[in-house]
């Protein structure tokens, strides 16, 4: 089979994230407490990367990984590696910092660009949902109307990718229903996490992830235009950041109560609010 009628190359974004199920809000300055607080890949882009090799499994693509960010965020495309990719890509520079989405999309788009200079034609590209530090779902988006490819949503389901006609189906879970999509290629998917299990990589893997050099791509290599990057390419305003108020809770049933009295009174209560409707 030709190239022409091949996969050629897969592109998953991922991104480091803190980890949210232990940020804390400063109540005094309404700031993130960013201190000790560990990071992790973001959820969703574990599920995008899986997909991911599992084209490369069944079409024998190539995969690339790329994240933007802090010159740490290498450690989370190490574990890319891990899981299988072929090669990967840290855009890193200081003048990248304080980016919204939009000027993430940019820098991103851009950088997909270069891949395709120095690696070849991208097909698909693959992005999780949404991070869950910022939970916007934007930057997959606004890559794809960037690049000018298909983009395809919450897809749970790969239905058919096929290399000839160059298109490729997909299942999204919406809200309430499931929604089948055939959409030409080059295309970009964001998908949800029920698409997959991702695979854990060996501990062979992983040691040899650690060894891999992985190229930092900077403003210097990218020359982007200045206006377009950081805070400056930034046009969201963040007013405030707290956590919300938590209303106080009420005891259900007597302290001593049986289980079943419990499930009693619940059931009462739930009445009570017209939130079940009694026999």
């Amino acid at each position: 089979m030709s190239g022409k009628h091949t996969i050629n190359r897969v592109v998953v974004t991922v991104k480091q994230v803190p980890d949210t199920t232990q940020v804390k809000v400063d109540p005094a300055t309404g700031t993130l407490v960013r201190e000790g607080i560990p990071f992790i890949v973001n959820p969703f882009d574990t599920h995008a990367v899986e997909t991911a090799l599992r084209m490369k499994d069944e079409y024998g693509c190539k995969v690339t990984a790329i994240t933007m960010g802090p010159p740490n965020s290498i450690m989370t495309l190490r574990k890319c590696l891990a899981m299988g990719v072929d090669d990967a890509v840290l855009v890193s520079d200081r003048a990248f910092g304080g980016a919204d989405t939009l000027a993430t999309s940019y820098v991103l788009a851009e950088a997909i660009r270069r891949i395709q200079l120095e690696y070849g034609r991208v097909d698909v590209i693959i992005c999780g949902k949404q991070t869950i530090d910022g939970d916007t779902a934007q930057v997959g988006p606004g890559i794809a109307t960037r690049l000018g490819y298909s983009q395809l949503t919450l897809v749970d389901r790969i239905m058919r990718l096929d290399p000839v006609e160059k298109t490729i189906t997909v299942r999204r879970k919406m809200e309430g229903l499931k929604e089948v999509v055939r959409s030409s290629m080059p295309a970009l998917i964001t998908v949800v996490r029920e698409i997959n299990k991702p695979r854990y990589p060996t501990v062979q893997d992983r040691l040899i992830a650690e060894e891999a050099e992985i190229p930092v791509w900077d403003n210097k290599f990218l020359k982007l235009r200045d206006d377009k990057l950081g805070m400056k390419g930034s046009p969201t305003n963040v007013k405030k950041i707290f956590a919300p108020t938590r209303a106080k809770g009420e005891m259900i049933g007597e302290e001593g109560a049986s289980p079943r009295e419990i499930a009693r009174a619940l059931i009462r209560k739930l009445i009570e609010l017209d939130m079940v409707q009694a026999d």
